[in-house]
């Protein structure tokens, strides 16, 4: 790819397509080694749509950070549902269990654990 792009102008749409693919390729490749990432982000999105925003859904988000809040709320129990986890049970487990927890093992309170 480098070798292909050398040539380009870095100002054509291609050769900013392709910086960019450069610049992310670490990251992009990563779904070759890790079988959990999807190519597309479908599911990701079709699970969403259940929880769509609207003025009456998020009426009493009064600032950015209530909206950041109940987005990372959205985004939890999104992610408990796509591991096939009850978001209720779950989000009760780690509610009883988060006080005593070291932050270094946080990661080990995510749903897929």
């Amino acid at each position: 790819m480098r070798e292909q792009c050398a040539p380009m102008s870095r100002q054509a749409e291609v050769g900013k397509v392709v910086d960019y693919m450069l610049t992310l390729g670490r990251a992009f490749s990563r779904f070759l080694t890790d079988g959990n990432i999807c190519l597309s982000s479908n599911a990701v999105e079709r699970e969403l749509r259940g929880v769509a925003p609207s003025g009456k859904t998020w009426i009493f988000t009064c600032s950015d950070r209530d909206g950041e809040r109940a987005a990372a709320m959205c985004s939890l129990i999104a992610t408990a549902m796509l591991n096939d986890v009850d978001p209720r049970a779950w989000l009760a487990d780690v509610t009883a269990r988060i006080a005593d927890h070291p932050r270094s093992r946080l990661h080990e309170l995510l749903p897929w654990h």
